[in-house]
């Protein structure tokens, strides 16, 4: 028996994977976030234990009793499906989840899925890569923190690197990331674009200047994009419920 990270994809159900698909289909055990699609549980088998450990934006300290869950369950002999939001390794703390079962001698199994750091812009039409206008992208979270801390972001060398810039888990320090990124030299009127709910039914986006991010009104959760990309509009053509 094994413990799989599964990545459940940026929001659309349409978009989880065929190998988690199959895992959840046999699962004992579903550990699940607060921001995957719900539908994605109606796979899990009708006798699995469905556990939710959504935590609410800025929490942290559930973290080591979420890796003592699923060492736990994998110790007691279960087909755990941990179900993490986007890609398990993509600011999703998958990396610490599976430190901890290798240190307790658990066997897991990592499932990648689709980040809603490429997908959210994509479904609002923006590729974060395009031959004349960006042939760079950075990801990077928006938690600003202490700027003496040692894993803090440097905005400052973001703000004069060029290229796309895609900020997860921003949308509540916009404000403050814009102004770091003007000081570090990106342009005011540099495109930017939020992106809520990107894939799924409620998707919203806003587009606007670097300049004028911090009057934009959408919640978490956003991606919010930086760079001469955010201005296209090539979202796609086809219409109907089945389409991102």
């Amino acid at each position: 028996m094994t413990v799989s990270l599964v990545g459940a994809g940026p929001g659309h159900p349409g978009l989880f994977t065929l190998r988690g698909a199959e895992l959840l289909g046999r699962a004992d055990v579903v550990v699940y976030d607060r921001l995957i699609a719900h539908e994605l549980l109606e796979l899990a088998p009708p006798g699995a234990e469905l556990i939710d450990v959504g935590k609410n934006p800025g929490e942290s300290s559930r973290q080591s009793d979420i890796n003592a869950l699923l060492v736990e369950h994998g110790r007691a002999g279960r087909e755990v499906v941990r179900l993490k939001g986007g890609d398990p390794f993509v600011f999703g703390r998958g990396g610490e989840e599976a430190e901890a079962l290798r240190k307790a001698g658990v066997a897991y199994e990592v499932v990648p899925g689709i980040t809603s750091a490429f997908a959210a812009p994509a479904a609002a039409g923006i590729p974060v890569t395009h031959r004349t206008l960006s042939t760079s992208v950075t990801v990077v979270t928006g938690r600003v923190g202490d700027a003496s801390a040692a894993d803090t972001v440097d905005w400052q060398a973001l703000g004069n690197a060029g290229g796309t810039l895609v900020i997860l888990m921003g949308v509540s320090e916009r404000a403050d990331i814009a102004a770091r990124l003007i000081a570090g030299g990106r342009l005011p009127d540099t495109p930017a674009a939020v992106v809520h709910w990107g894939t799924a039914t409620g998707q919203e986006v806003v587009r606007t200047t670097l300049d004028g991010l911090a009057s934009v009104a959408l919640p978490a959760p956003s991606v919010i994009v930086v760079g001469p990309v955010a201005a296209l509009e090539l979202g796609s053509t086809a219409e109907g419920p089945d389409h991102c």
